[in-house]
């Protein structure tokens, strides 16, 4: 098939779903969508593969609106309406985004969807779950807990999508798997969907998908051409400063990426010190606050989102121009997914990478897996001028180092003994029967005397 010609249209979908499409603003399939969707309206298992951004979402997705239209639309359909179609997706934050997709195809016709997932009270999803869904996404997880709940049945599921499936062996979702199939129906439509090919994830695919057809738009692990990559050599000290340069010079939306929960977090209040709006985005963060950040990024009100890996895969920005890399992933395939939040759906991204000397036995990692040499230069170090974050001046630093260089010079009889203490000749006498000097003084001559003596 030609991808270069066909629309959606050609793909025999529904004209509720193309009336989506169109109000979305989406006429022409990208590749893994032009050949993955003929394939899932035949019946048959898939593996599919592709790079990052370039829409496997819908590529499942709008096959599995339009095979579940019929039921939509039965009048003899039951009141309770049971799971039919089954993704499972690794993180909270991309399950969130399948079911927002769904939605958006899905709206003009009666299919309903519901997301399930964890960190927030079982109870709020539970009345939708037990109404009954045609559709449900969910994290492993959490659907498990419903399992356990009785607040769902997987009896009645036709079709089951894995979503970044390698992510999921990466989380170590393989023993919630295995559960979840064991719970549904063996005769069954089954999809796989990664950006990468493993051997693990090959080992996968021939333990639940029956002679699949094989789809791979793109080299495995390869990064978009769309993304230009650039490698700043700068050490570990510096690079809180050279980033804050980087976001006041670009004045444009970064999602930057650190490597662990704690190190995002102080970054955040780094910039936010720095008066760059950030925040930050890691699983130690309630699902709630991580919704608030992400719609704050979404609706320009942050220019940084400092996130982990878990935020790596399942962003979905819509023109999002600049991703940095704070710290390199220990895992090269990390860095594919990482980069892979910018040059989506055809639009041009730039991915930028701050490299201490530490860490370029990752960015060797990162080369022989993309089987191409970033370029490289040395980073700018940014003039500190003014005022440091505690607002002293430089100068007033080199002078006061330490609290007890801020003391004066004491001297050496002090460290031993009182000193008397002896009036000068201008002084006023005190008044009678008062002493104008103070305890201390006073004592200090009482000492004094004695010592004398």
């Amino acid at each position: 098939m030609n991808t270069e010609t066909i629309n959606f249209a050609s793909l025999n979908l529904a004209p509720e779903i193309l009336k989506a499409l169109d109000e979305s603003g989406y006429t022409t399939p990208t590749p893994i969508q032009a050949q993955a969707i003929p394939v899932v309206l035949q019946g048959g298992d898939l593996m599919a593969g592709a790079q990052t951004g370039t829409g496997k979402t819908a590529a499942f997705t709008l096959p599995l609106l339009q095979q579940l239209l019929p039921l939509a639309s039965s009048s003899a359909s039951p009141a309770r309406h049971p799971v039919r179609a089954l993704i499972l997706a690794p993180t909270r934050e991309l399950a969130i985004q399948v079911e927002e997709s769904v939605k958006a195809y899905a709206k003009h016709t009666s299919l309903r969807s519901l997301v399930v997932f964890g960190g927030v009270d079982i109870k709020s999803q539970t009345p939708t779950l037990m109404k009954g869904v045609e559709i449900l996404v969910a994290t492993p997880g959490r659907l498990l807990d419903h399992v356990e709940q009785r607040t769902v049945q997987l009896g009645q599921v036709q079709m089951l999508v894995l979503d970044e499936a390698d992510r999921m062996l990466d989380m170590g979702f393989m023993p919630d798997l295995k559960r979840i199939l064991a719970l549904l129906p063996k005769k069954r439509q089954n999809l796989m969907f990664s950006a990468t090919f493993s051997n693990e994830i090959k080992k996968l695919s021939e333990a639940f998908l029956t002679k699949p057809t094989l789809i791979e738009v793109a080299r495995s692990n390869a990064t978009s051409e769309n993304v230009t990559q650039k490698i700043l050599l700068v050490e570990s000290e510096h690079k809180q400063h050279v980033l804050a340069d980087l976001l006041r010079k670009e004045a444009t939306q970064v999602i930057v990426f650190t490597k662990t929960k704690l190190s995002a977090s102080r970054l955040a209040r780094h910039l936010e010190r720095e008066g760059i709006a950030a925040g930050a985005i890691h699983g130690d963060k309630s699902q709630l606050e991580r919704i608030q950040a992400l719609d704050a990024f979404k609706q320009n009100k942050i220019t940084a989102l400092v996130a982990t890996d878990v935020a790596a895969r399942g962003l979905d920005i819509d023109q999002l121009p600049m991703v940095i890399n704070y710290e390199l992933p220990s895992a090269a395939e990390d860095y594919v997914h990482r980069i892979g939040r910018t040059g989506r759906a055809g639009a041009s991204g730039v991915a930028i990478s701050l490299v201490a000397n530490e860490e370029l036995k990752f960015l060797l990692e990162i080369e022989k897996l993309i089987k191409r040499e970033i370029t490289k230069e040395q980073a700018e170090i940014p003039h500190r001028s003014g005022r440091d974050n505690r607002g002293q001046s430089p100068q007033h630093q080199a002078q006061v180092s330490s609290p007890r260089q801020r003391q004066a010079p004491r001297k050496k009889e002090d460290e031993w003994f009182f000193k008397p203490y002896e009036p000068s000749a201008d002084a006023p006498s005190p008044k009678p029967g008062r002493s104008k000097e103070s305890p201390k003084k006073e004592i200090a001559a009482l000492l004094g005397g004695l010592i004398r003596k």
